[in-house]
């Protein structure tokens, strides 16, 4: 059985692998770390826009891989909807494979992280000041592509809760339609 796929994505520094991770525990299952992380990490110099294509392959392969053996659930921290939206910003348009594969890839339900918790600097963040700017791209992407999302918010357990309490609304509600 395939798990279900669950897209943890927002702005950054909104604690999406926080949330992978206290998700993966509390329903047991797998959860697939943000490639672009690890790939930057190790890049010797400034990311190009050819560089987001190797970060997109690289994601899909760490979630192709997960997936083989998570159980219920899987939990992405992030998908090509983020890396999309950054190339679509930073260069003005987005790789035709990374479009084509954003389009065949399915995805159960998806979480979007709000901006209620405080900016954490780290190096790999460029934009502090435009986490309300791109929230409201990534919600306009999903009611556009009419994808079943819900947002989270709060601090600490409180987002966790709020998250469980959506994971668990929607699947009751589309396993069991007369709920």
């Amino acid at each position: 059985m395939k798990p279900k796929k669950i897209v943890v994505l927002g702005p950054e520094s909104t604690g999406k692998s926080e949330s992978c991770q206290h998700l993966a525990r509390h329903y047991d299952c797998e959860w697939v770390p943000e490639y672009a992380r690890f790939y930057l990490d190790r890049l010797p110099k400034k990311y190009e826009q050819y560089d987001l294509k190797a970060i997109a392959e690289g994601q899909l392969a760490w979630e192709d891989d997960k997936a083989e053996y998570s159980n219920e659930y899987l939990f992405c921290d992030t998908n090509l909807i983020v890396i999309k939206i950054w190339s679509d910003h930073k260069y003005g348009n987005t790789d035709k494979w990374i479009e084509e594969q954003l389009a065949n890839r399915p995805y159960d339900f998806y979480l979007l992280n709000n901006i209620d918790i405080p900016w954490t600097p780290d190096p790999q963040r460029e934009h502090p000041t435009m986490r309300k700017h791109f929230f409201d791209i990534y919600e306009d992407y999903l009611k556009e592509h009419q994808l079943p999302f819900a947002i989270v918010s709060g601090i600490e357990g409180d987002r966790k809760n709020c998250a469980v309490a959506a994971i668990d609304k929607f699947f009751e509600e589309n396993e069991n339609p007369n709920v």
